[in-house]
């Protein structure tokens, strides 16, 4: 039940039919009228700006037409105590106590799709996220985007569309050839006591290569090594799957599970890079030319060389692309453009990519080519994941990967949780830096947003284990002439809020909103419960034991919204605390 929504389609069943009738003239578009959450120093439940949007066309000050409308809409609706009129033309409206009854009654009846957006259009998602080099474990830098990606796809999932997880594996290129070296050498050190090369700056020198190592000696006994080059080619695909198990183990334990991996090594060899450029030869979008030096380089030293270049600056990039080297060799930019008409052909509706911090800049060269090849200006969506500032004991806590000696996401998770971890990355908007302070996310207070939600949970479920109830257990009451105080209908207020919440989560791919919603909502609730302290009516457990019905229901609403909620989020909700 969104009573946004249900508020929204009376009114523009309204001004239609005083269209109709010659009283009101409307805009082609309606789409500017909204029913909104009011600002909390007004007395109402809900606002709209249908007046404002009015106005132009009707060449009338808009709280003239609010004044037209205030009477029409309150005698058409019985459960609408008071309806007002505030400049520069907002209608306020407040319901009667009995609506809230209605409301209670229809979302515990129909909890399970309480908060699903019922409206929208239901298409196929592929999100595509994580995608690190398989290189050696995941560390925090990739934690973010990971949960981002994990939390998008579950509030795409929540909302009823058709959602895959996918994994781009980066096995091919120069950074696989080191680490495959890297590995070789590690094997090596263990079969001849060879001390591996520190001072190579191109190797990996992270102890986790160790481990590689040694499983691939123990389940390859005839693999000999000897010459790099000789077993160059099957110690890769070896190499690059050790490190799979690694990661896939990682995203395990934070909770992850990904539908799909797709190898960019699989995507040269079936010649799939080669496709697509004829596919962009055929639309005329490439060209051999010359791309001159960026400004941030030295003129003198940047030497123009005929490549293939796609036609980037006619879809609003800053300048063309290359997809082939002067040496004919294709450059990631090709792989990646065949990655993607990969994905099209397999008839997505909508594509998304999480890219971290450092490949901001890559966006609109990426957005360009898929528009190119689909004709669809949105079909791919871009979200970037910011950095994430460790904080240990009040100072930055630094991590280098190059050096091996950085914060793995197996580390993060030992020291705090998948909880904390998942919601505490989440907790600000991804296109900002987030300091992760490991003290904070473990303190038992108002401060710790996780510990009060799953608090706020466990205190609902304290009430139904005291009365011999079950909390996961649907309640079958029925009759429903209850009278909630002004407190509670505070935090049913905000319970109504929760479809607003989902709305705005998926359609801007903004999944923060969802723990800043259940950490508002568990301080309304945590603050009413502190009333009951002073105030025995305010209890939810009379002096008898004994629990009232509106009570009940009051309860299971808010725990069935703050479940909903964690299971987006992809954390638990624990009964006792």
């Amino acid at each position: 039940m969104n009573i946004f929504d249900i508020y929204l389609d009376k009114i523009l069943i309204l001004i239609k039919k005083l269209s109709n009738e010659g009283t009101l003239v409307l805009p082609e578009n309606l789409n500017g009228i909204n029913v909104d959450i009011p600002p909390s120093n007004f007395d109402c439940d809900i606002s709209t700006n249908v007046a404002m949007v009015l106005s132009k066309i009707n060449k009338k000050a808009p709280i003239d037409i609010a004044k037209t409308l205030v009477d029409l809409i309150k005698s058409a609706d019985d459960e609408i105590e008071t309806i007002s009129v505030v400049k520069p033309g907002f209608i306020n409206i407040k319901f009667k106590s009995v609506y809230w009854n209605n409301f209670i009654k229809s979302i515990n009846q129909n909890h399970i799709d309480f908060g699903v957006n019922t409206k929208e259009k239901k298409r196929k998602y592929l999100v595509e996220f994580v995608s690190a080099n398989p290189t050696g474990p995941l560390h925090v830098g990739h934690c973010r985007g990971a949960i981002l990606g994990d939390v998008i796809s579950n509030l795409l999932i929540f909302n009823k569309h058709d959602v895959s997880k996918e994994y781009y594996v980066n096995d091919y290129g120069n950074q696989i050839i080191n680490f495959t070296k890297s590995v070789y050498y590690r094997a090596r050190e263990i079969v001849y006591n060879e001390k591996f090369p520190i001072e190579n700056s191109e190797l990996y020198p992270g102890d986790y290569l160790i481990e590689i190592a040694k499983n691939i000696i123990a389940t390859n006994k005839k693999l000999k090594f000897d010459k790099f080059e000789d077993i160059s080619k099957k110690l890769t695909l070896l190499s690059v799957a050790e490190s799979l198990k690694l990661i896939k183990s990682n995203l395990s334990n934070l909770g992850i599970t990904h539908d799909k991996f797709t190898s960019e090594t699989e995507i040269i060899f079936n010649k799939e890079v080669e496709k697509v450029i004829e596919k962009l030869k055929e639309k005329n979008l490439v060209y051999q030319g010359k791309i001159k030096a960026p400004k941030s380089e030295n003129d003198e030293n940047w030497i123009e060389r005929e490549q293939l270049l796609f036609k980037a600056t006619d879809f609003g990039d800053d300048k063309d692309r290359a997809l082939q080297k002067s040496d004919k060799s294709w450059t990631y930019f090709a792989s990646d453009v065949a990655y993607h008409n990969n994905k099209l052909n397999r008839g997505h509706d909508v594509l998304i990519n999480i890219l971290g911090a450092d490949h901001a800049g890559y966006i609109k060269r990426i957005t360009s080519v898929v528009e190119a090849l689909s004709g669809d200006k949105n079909k791919l969506i871009c979200k970037v994941s910011q950095l994430v500032k460790l904080i240990k004991e009040g100072k930055p806590f630094k991590m280098s990967k190059r050096k091996g000696d950085y914060i793995t996401v197996e580390d993060l998770i030992s020291e705090v949780g998948k909880d904390a971890t998942r919601f505490i990355m989440l907790n600000r908007s991804s296109d900002v830096e987030l300091d992760f302070d490991f003290a904070k996310v473990k303190e038992k207070s108002k401060d710790n947003p996780l510990y009060y939600v799953q608090y706020c949970f466990a205190r609902i479920s304290s009430v139904y284990r005291h009365v011999g109830l079950d909390i996961n257990k649907d309640l079958d009451i029925t009759k429903f002439d209850f009278k909630y105080s002004i407190d509670e209908i505070k935090i049913l207020k905000k319970v109504a809020e929760w479809p607003k919440c989902i709305e705005a989560a998926s359609l801007r791919l903004e999944p923060h909103r969802i723990p800043v919603y259940l950490y508002e909502l568990s301080s309304e609730f945590h603050s009413y419960w502190n009333m009951g302290k002073d105030d025995s009516n305010k209890r939810f457990i009379n002096d008898k034991k004994i629990i009232s019905n509106d009570k009940l229901v009051f309860l299971k609403i808010i725990s069935n919204v703050i479940r909903a909620g964690m299971n987006i989020v992809g954390v638990a909700t624990p009964e006792k605390m």
